[in-house]
């Protein structure tokens, strides 16, 4: 097959939500019908021994949320399928910003009996920033949630994004008669078993299913239908790929229901491999020469080999198992063996992939987020990540001196994800760690003792404004517990103000000192 032909077959898209929307849920129907897993997992049911296939990490597992992007990848029917689930805890945001970087279209799920949630608003901004298509699938309507046109307006006014519903439902909860497939041209009856019956619109109009058309849902649903007919957004291919208008689906992924029509009808209009923003200007997809960027890093995916995996976007040019590239960042050359792709933790290896491919490279320490690789153009570098200063701060240290060792090991591979940053105070290197979220020390700790045997405890220094130091030298006598001076892993000298007032405290007596904040940064986007 052609290499082009390879290309326009590529869908990479990460699912969004609220937690406890449905997104893990959703992403474990889809692999499903692409034949990938025999049945499907659950987060909820622990009893049962079975999880979410996406949810790979121990803690995932005990606690029911994801706390970690994951990758999918397989063929289904002409296409073929990256799939990128996210963490929906807010306290893992910055991984989730992080991905999307990655994809060419988003499927944001929205619970229809809460409606648009805050963790949602703040992902679908962050789509909108980068004009990412956004399909929407309404989820559980095998409850009752509320009315489908509040949600429609609620999405338009919330948002800020037109929507046009490619399907329509007929009744909710226990009087859920199925969705009316608006671009199918169908009728699909919901018979609560997972069972989907197909009708066509003539059969109903013909008086064949009476147990449907005499129900009173039906026909103030259809007055429903008959307003969106008149008064509704149109559809508009345009649109969507520009992120203007997202197609709406209404069903229900945990009783299985419209999610496989809802799967083949976004295939169809999601956008295939998309041209990606560098230094030198837009890189297409149907460039020849091999390129791309590290937009994730993982440790320990393997607990016994104490691996640690980078995810590379493939941005241009065809990959091949063994090829040689360079690391802009570093003019280094490197020789990519140890590839693969990956069902969330279980992974084979990969010998060739395409534009809008995702493959885990095997990482000896020498690469960082948001590194690009190119077979060529050495000076190409792909556009910077986005990066976010934490927020929460605390010191740490090892309960047992004994194990210091693989203290130190274990806090140098888990910083270097990006979830979690590190910084050492300048008067006596103790350790301290920024985070976003109260969350990430949880998994942290966790991860210490599980995958490095190794206890911790945590003393709170409260929340804290960071700012980096621009000036090569300072006199460390001007900092106290209140500006607290420390270096990053990067070995950049930062300050951590108790406060507001603390912060503009220092710069009033201290003006030719810069401090530098990382969101308006361009030269500190790394952290």
């Amino acid at each position: 097959m052609a290499y082009i032909d390879e290309v326009l077959k590529r869908r990479t898209f990460a699912i969004i939500s609220h937690p406890d929307a449905g997104k893990t849920t959703m992403t474990e129907k889809l692999l499903y019908f692409g034949n990938v897993i025999r049945e499907t997992g659950t987060v909820k049911g622990k009893k049962t021994g079975k999880y979410a296939a996406s949810d790979w990490m121990e803690i995932e597992k005990q606690r029911g949320i994801s706390v970690t992007s994951s990758v999918m990848s397989f063929p289904y029917d002409d296409f073929y399928v990256n799939i990128l689930d996210t963490p929906g805890h807010e306290d893992f945001s910055e991984d989730t910003y992080r991905t999307l970087t990655a994809v060419d279209s988003v499927v944001m799920i929205i619970d229809s009996t809460k409606g648009v949630e805050p963790q949602t608003i703040k992902l679908f901004k962050v789509c909108r920033m980068r004009g990412i298509p956004i399909f929407t699938f309404i989820n559980k309507l095998d409850r009752e949630g509320k009315d489908p046109l509040e949600l429609l307006s609620e999405i338009e006014e919330v948002l800020g994004i037109e929507s046009y519903p490619m399907n329509w439902p007929i009744g909710m909860g226990k009087r859920f008669l199925g969705i009316y497939d608006r671009y199918n041209e169908e009728f699909v009856h919901f018979n609560g078993n997972e069972d989907e019956e197909i009708i066509s619109f003539e059969e109903l109009e013909n008086g064949q299913h009476p147990t449907i058309t005499e129900n009173p849902v039906y026909d103030s649903s259809k007055e429903e239908l008959l307003l969106l007919d008149e008064a509704g957004n149109e559809f508009d291919v345009e649109r969507v790929a520009k992120g203007e208008l997202t197609p709406v689906f209404f069903g229900s992924a945990l009783a299985n229901f419209g999610v496989e029509t809802f799967f083949n009808t976004f295939l169809r209009f999601a956008s295939p491999p998309k041209p990606r923003k560098t230094n030198l200007g837009l890189i297409p997809p149907e460039e020849e020469t091999f390129s791309g960027y590290i937009f994730k890093i993982q440790a320990n995916m393997n607990t016994k080999h104490r691996d640690r995996i980078a995810f590379f976007r493939v941005c241009s040019g065809k990959f091949e198992r063994g090829m040689s590239v360079s690391i802009t960042r570093t003019n280094k050359s490197i020789k990519l063996n140890q590839t693969q792709q990956f069902m969330a933790s279980s992974r084979e290896t990969v010998d060739v992939a395409y534009p809008g491919d995702i493959i885990g490279i095997y990482d000896p320490n020498v690469y960082q987020i948001g590194d690009t690789l190119t077979e060529g153009k050495e000076n190409i570098h792909y556009q910077e990540l986005p990066a976010f200063p934490p927020e929460i701060f605390r010191k740490v240290r090892v309960k047992n001196v004994m194990k210091a060792k693989q203290f130190r090991k274990g806090i140098e591979q888990l910083v270097q994800e990006g979830a979690i940053q590190l910084y050492k105070q300048e008067s006596n290197e103790e350790f301290i760690l920024g985070a976003v979220g109260q969350l990430q020390y949880e998994v942290f700790e966790y991860r210490l003792q599980a995958e490095y045997n190794v206890s911790v405890e945590f003393t709170n220094i409260g929340n804290r404004i960071p700012r980096w130091i621009g000036n090569k030298d300072v006199d460390p006598r001007l900092f106290d517990s209140r500006s607290l001076l420390v270096r990053d892993r990067h070995d950049r000298l930062a300050v951590l103000f108790e406060n507001d007032f603390t912060y503009r405290y220092f710069q009033d007596k201290n003006k030719d000192i810069e401090l530098i904040d990382l969101m308006e940064s361009n030269d500190y986007k790394s952290v």
